[in-house]
C-alpha cells in the first residue's frame, strides 16, 4: 500500500513531518524519527510457544524500509526498544536489511527493552546511547518521565505507546495509536503494531495526532 502524504509541524521554527505510518522525519537533519519498533518481538513470542504470525513483524519492517525510501534520511533516530529481547532470526532479518542502508546512521536511545550485547550494535552499526541524545536544541530520551520539568530544548520520546479513544457511531469508542505534542514535548506511537498502549487524553495544552487506518486526524476536542 503506498504511503499517504506526510503533514507538516513546525517545533521551534523547523519543519517536522508527521507520517501515519509511525515516524516523523526532520526536514533540516534529514532525520528519521521512530520510537518502540521492538523488532524481534513476535519472534520472541513464537519461541515461547504463543503463536504470533511471522507476518506481523514483516509488515511493521516494510514500513520502516517504506519510511526510509520515501525520505531518505541520512540518519534514524529510535528513542528506544528498536529491539525487544534476544538475538533470533527476526534479527537476522533486520541486519540484512540494515546492510541495505548502511550510509544511514542509526542512532539509538537505549530503551529498556535494548538488551543485546554491545557487539551486536557494533556489528550492525548502530550507535548507542545510553540516556540522552542531543541535536542542537532537541533532546531525545526513551521515557517521558525523563524530561526535566525546568528546559528550553524540546524532547523527544517515546515508550508509553500513547493511543487516543474516538467515539463512533452507536457510542462506541475506538482506540488508535497517536502522536502526543505539548509546546516542549512529542510522545512518539510504538512503530510495532504488535503493542499494547496507554491512552491519553486531549486538553488545551496539547495536540494530539490520532493514526486512523491510513490518515492523520488531529483531535480537536
Amino acid at each position: 500500500m503506498p504511503m499517504t502524504a506526510p503533514i507538516p509541524y513546525i517545533i521551534q521554527e523547523q519543519k517536522f513531518w508527521l507520517t501515519a505510518e509511525r515516524g516523523i522525519y526532520w526536514e533540516k537533519e534529514s532525520a528519521l524519527i521512530v520510537s518502540d519498533l521492538h523488532f524481534g518481538k513476535t519472534g520472541h513470542f513464537r519461541k515461547n510457544g504463543i503463536g504470533v504470525p511471522h507476518a506481523v513483524y514483516k509488515e511493521d519492517l516494510q514500513r520502516m524500509v517504506d519510511l526510509i525510501s520515501f525520505f531518505n534520511p541520512k540518519k534514524l533516530i529510535a528513542v528506544g526498544d528498536l529491539f525487544h529481547s534476544a538475538d533470533n532470526l527476526e534479527l537476522q532479518l533486520f541486519s540484512k536489511i540494515r546492510a541495505g542502508f548502511s550510509k544511514m546512521s542509526l542512532i539509538l536511545v537505549q530503551g529498556n527493552h535494548d538488551v543485546l550485547e554491545k557487539a551486536w550494535y557494533q556489528k550492525n552499526h548502530i550507535e548507542l546511547v545510553k540516556d540522552n541524545y542531543c541535536s542542537g536544541d532537541f533532546h531525545f530520551v526513551h521515557d517521558p518521565s525523563e524530561i526535566p520539568r525546568e528546559s528550553s530544548a524540546f524532547y523527544f520520546s517515546g515508550h508509553l505507546h500513547p493511543s487516543i479513544s474516538i467515539s463512533g457511531m452507536g457510542k462506541q469508542n475506538l482506540n488508535f495509536p497517536c502522536y502526543y505534542f505539548t509546546d516542549k514535548s512529542a510522545i512518539l506511537p510504538a512503530f510495532s503494531k504488535f503493542s499494547g498502549t496507554a491512552k491519553v487524553k486531549k486538553s488545551k495544552t496539547n495536540r494530539i495526532f490520532a493514526i486512523v487506518e491510513n490518515s492523520l486526524i488531529e483531535i480537536e476536542k
